[in-house]
């Protein structure tokens, strides 16, 4: 297993960018490796929503398997990755000052065997980190300026 924690600051209050990352579809507009989302239970949003994600890091493609695990309105949102790739997934929001969030993301990902196991998580690990950490200068650019992430 291998886990990546990362967060940023955000100059926007709390209930703002929680409507940006409450909006699960809208997940594409800023996070870099998520290609497309869809959603496969009636529900969109709240605990039990079901989706998948066809992923994008380099020439890695896959489709992740999500379900909601936890929707703390406006503070806390999880989700159980139950695909190839298995583990959770948790963002947070605490208030960093006036109109201000910070936002908190951890993964904890276990790799399948026949997909390196434990030598491919820890070779994944910065490459992800490295990724994600773009994701999240790419959610404040969202929030901040509504300036659309570059896709590349």
């Amino acid at each position: 297993m291998t886990q990546i924690s990362l967060n940023v600051t955000i100059d926007a209050p709390a209930r703002r960018v929680w409507e940006h990352i409450s909006d699960l579809a809208s997940h594409t507009e800023w996070m870099h490796d998520a290609v497309a989302i869809r959603f496969v239970s009636a529900a969109t949003s709240g605990i039990g929503t079901q989706m998948e994600c066809d992923t994008r890091v380099g020439p890695f493609r896959l489709t992740d398997r999500l379900v909601v695990t936890e929707w703390a309105e406006g503070h806390a949102m999880a989700i159980r990755h139950v695909g190839t790739i298995s583990g959770t997934g948790r963002f947070t929001l605490q208030a960093a000052g006036p109109n201000r969030t910070r936002f908190s993301w951890t993964e904890d990902l276990r790799f399948p065997w026949w997909l390196g196991g434990t030598v491919a998580a820890t070779a994944a690990r910065p490459v992800l980190a490295r990724t994600w950490r773009r994701n999240l200068s790419n959610l404040r650019a969202l929030i901040e300026g509504g300036q659309r992430p570059a896709r590349s």
